[in-house]
């Protein structure tokens, strides 16, 4: 099928910048402010019929509707000036959270050489003998932890870094477990882990604030559940 022209402009081509640039410097130009406006409503008062002249309930509406609609132009202006300074607060409050540790919805925690982990574990009638196992990449258990009796909440525990022979566990991603007998019954419990926040992207626009953790990859800042001193 031949591509339609006109003055030499393909019709299904894309447009240039510079085409771009024309169109959008003639809608700015259509556009009508405050001085426009009240202009066209002198031409109308001078043109008006004088058998039939313009009500004055119609004239404030009109003016009413133009201030109206100019003022929801104005807010939504400050509106995105409003946005952009909570956007800079939030990433400035981000960034003091570089070198501490957080508290994440998940129970995939990563142990660097020689260190420790933490957690927490969630019951909402309390839990008793309750356990957390530590499972390594594979999935097979390094390390049991007894936590003991636990009441309704959030309850902390640490992991020394030790498995089950007392050898220290390699560097890497690790993940707990928790089990404890809840009226009677043996149930798996909620657990979360606390990991070291290495850095901080901060998001433009409409974009979030992100947590970059250690070993663990990012998380949003909306879904850290705790911050903590380094522990």
């Amino acid at each position: 099928m031949a591509t339609i022209t006109s003055s030499g402009i393909s019709l299904t081509a894309p447009l240039t910048d510079s085409q771009v640039k024309a169109n959008a410097e003639i809608d700015s130009e259509q556009q009508l402010d405050q001085e426009d406006f009240f202009s066209l409503l002198s031409q109308q008062l001078a043109y008006q019929d004088p058998f039939s002249p313009v009500e004055n309930a119609e004239m404030i509406s009109q003016m009413s509707s133009f201030t109206t609609a100019e003022g929801i132009a104005t807010l939504g202006t400050e509106f995105a000036g409003i946005k952009e300074v909570l956007n800079s607060s939030q990433a400035l409050e981000a960034s003091s959270l570089v070198g501490k540790k957080v508290l994440i919805p998940s129970n995939e925690t990563y142990l660097s050489e020689g260190g420790t982990a933490s957690g927490s574990l969630t019951t909402t009638t309390g839990a008793y003998s309750t356990l957390v196992s530590v499972e390594d990449s594979t999935g097979s258990v390094i390390r049991t932890i007894d936590i003991g009796d636990v009441g309704a909440g959030n309850q902390r525990f640490d992991w020394d870094g030790l498995d089950s022979q007392g050898q220290p566990a390699p560097e890497g991603k690790y993940t707990f477990n928790a089990y404890g007998s809840v009226n009677g019954n043996g149930e798996e419990l909620t657990t979360a882990s606390y990991a070291h926040v290495e850095s901080v992207s901060l998001g433009g626009g409409s974009a979030s604030v992100y947590l970059n953790l250690k070993g663990l990859g990012g998380i949003e800042l909306a879904d850290a559940i705790e911050v903590s001193e380094n522990i």
